[in-house]
C-alpha cells in the first residue's frame, strides 16, 4: 500500500487531492469510499494533503452545497414530480486525461474520475431528495455541467401508458390529421385549427394527459388503424400513449380512465390504462404471424348476384394484394401475400350481405371485396361476378400481440 501511494504522492508532487489520491488506491486499500481510503494512507505515511489537485483541479470541491441547491430550484422551477433518476457530468477534458494518465502510468485498473463525479452527485440526490438512482430505466436524467461555473439541466424521459380504445362514431381518425391544405398552419379552410378532422382517437385521451402531467407533447402508437369511416368495436385496439417531458408520473389511472370514458361517451372509449415501458410501442406495431382481426362488413353489389356463389367465399385463403391505389401515395407499391382465416355471411337482399371476416393483420378489407381494379386477387366482386364494394366496415376483434 505504501509503495504505491508513495509513488502516486511523488509523481504528484504530493499535489493530490483525497478524492484522486483514494480512487487510484481503491483495488489496494480497504475502506468505504476515496476520502477514507486516502485518510488511511495519510495517516500511516504521518502526510497532510493541502493546496491544488494537479489531477482535477479540486473539481470535487464544486459539489457541494451550492451545488444541490441548484439542483432543488430546478427542480422546484420545473414542479418536478419523479421517483427514479440517473446522472451524467461533463466535465473538462485535460481532468480526464491526467486522471487516465496517472491510472496508465501505473497499470492501475480503477474507476474512472467521470465516475465517481456521478456516483458522488447520484449519492447526494438521493440523500438530500430521498430518490432512487436507476441505470436502466429512469424518470429523469441530472446533466451537470462542472467544466466551470456548475450548471443544470434535466432531461425527463417519457411516460409510457398502454391500453385498448374503441371507436363507435364514424369520421374521427386515429391520430391528429393535419388540413390538407395548409399542411397543419391553419388557414381559413381548417379554421385556423391546422386540422383536417376536428378530432380524433389520439387527441381525446391526450389532451387529458397532458394536463394532468403538465407534459409537453403526447404520441400516440396504435396496432394498426382503422379508416376513419370504419369502427374499432370488441374489446379494442391495442395502443401506447407516449406523454414527453411530463412533470407529473403519479396519475390514478382508474380514475382518469372513468372520467375520459364519461366526457368522450358515444364516440370514444380506453380501457385497461397502465404504465408501460418504452419498448411495448414497438412490440404492439411488430406483425406477427399469430395475430389475426376480425371484420365485419356491409356488402353492396351493382346487380343481384348468385346467392349459391356466396359459399365459394368460405373457400377464401391466400390473398395476394397489391398495395391499394386509396394508400399508394404514403405506402410502397408493393404486393403483400396476406391469408383469410374464416368467413361467414348473412344475406341482407338479392343485392346485399353481411359478411364476417377473420384475417391476418395487413389484410385491405375494402380491397378484398371491390378487388381495387385487379390489384387484390382473388377478390368478392371477381367470385360473385358483379361488381361489389364495402358500404359499411367495423373491426369487431384485434387480436393480442
Amino acid at each position: 500500500m505504501s509503495d504505491l501511494a508513495s509513488d502516486i504522492l511523488r509523481e504528484t508532487d504530493g499535489k493530490i487531492c483525497r478524492h484522486c489520491l483514494g480512487r487510484k488506491l481503491s483495488k489496494t486499500v480497504e475502506g468505504s469510499n476515496n476520502v477514507e481510503r486516502a485518510d488511511k494512507v495519510c495517516e500511516e505515511l504521518d502526510i497532510i494533503l493541502d493546496g491544488d489537485c494537479v489531477i482535477c483541479n479540486n473539481l470535487f470541491d464544486k459539489l457541494g452545497d451550492d451545488l444541490y441547491a441548484k439542483i432543488d430550484e430546478k427542480i422546484s422551477q420545473l414542479g418536478l414530480e419523479f421517483e427514479t433518476f440517473l446522472v451524467g457530468s461533463q466535465i473538462p477534458k485535460d481532468v480526464q486525461e491526467r486522471d487516465e494518465a496517472l491510472s496508465e502510468k501505473f497499470g492501475l485498473d480503477v474507476e474512472t474520475i467521470k465516475k465517481e463525479v456521478n456516483r458522488l452527485i447520484g449519492l447526494g440526490i438521493w440523500e438530500r431528495f430521498d430518490k432512487e438512482a436507476e441505470f436502466e430505466r429512469q424518470d429523469v436524467v441530472f446533466n451537470i455541467d462542472l467544466k466551470k461555473k456548475p450548471k443544470v439541466r434535466i432531461q425527463i424521459n417519457p411516460l409510457y401508458v398502454e391500453g385498448k380504445y374503441n371507436k363507435y362514431k364514424r369520421g374521427i381518425p386515429q391520430t391528429k390529421w393535419p388540413c390538407t391544405k395548409c399542411k397543419g398552419r391553419g388557414c381559413d379552410e381548417c379554421n385556423g385549427t391546422g386540422k383536417q378532422y376536428p378530432e380524433s382517437v389520439e387527441e381525446l385521451i391526450s389532451e387529458h394527459f397532458l394536463k394532468l402531467t403538465k407534459g409537453r407533447e403526447a404520441k400516440f402508437h396504435g396496432a394498426g388503424r382503422e379508416d376513419i369511416d370504419v369502427l374499432m368495436l370488441g374489446s379494442g385496439r391495442p395502443f401506447v400513449l407516449e406523454i414527453k417531458e411530463p412533470k407529473i408520473r403519479n396519475l390514478d389511472l382508474a380514475d382518469l380512465e372513468e372520467k375520459i370514458n364519461k366526457i368522450n361517451e358515444g364516440k370514444t372509449a380506453y380501457h385497461g390504462l397502465k404504465v408501460c415501458e418504452r419498448g411495448r410501442k414497438a412490440e404492439i406495431k411488430q406483425s406477427s404471424p399469430d395475430t389475426y382481426k376480425v371484420y365485419e362488413a356491409i356488402v353492396e353489389c351493382d346487380d343481384a348476384f348468385d346467392v349459391a356463389k356466396l359459399e365459394e367465399l368460405k373457400k377464401l385463403n391466400e390473398i395476394n394484394q397489391q398495395t391499394p391505389l386509396r394508400v399508394l401515395r404514403r405506402r410502397t407499391d408493393m404486393v403483400r401475400v396476406k391469408h383469410v382465416l374464416g368467413l361467414s355471411y348473412e344475406l341482407i337482399d338479392d343485392k346485399s350481405f353481411k359478411m364476417r371476416i377473420k384475417t391476418e393483420g395487413g389484410l385491405y378489407i375494402k380491397e378484398l371485396i371491390s378487388g381495387d381494379e385487379g390489384r387484390s386477387q382473388p377478390n368478392v366482386s371477381e367470385i360473385l361476378g358483379v361488381n361489389a364494394v364495402c358500404a359499411q366496415l367495423d373491426v369487431i376483434e384485434v387480436s393480442e400481440k
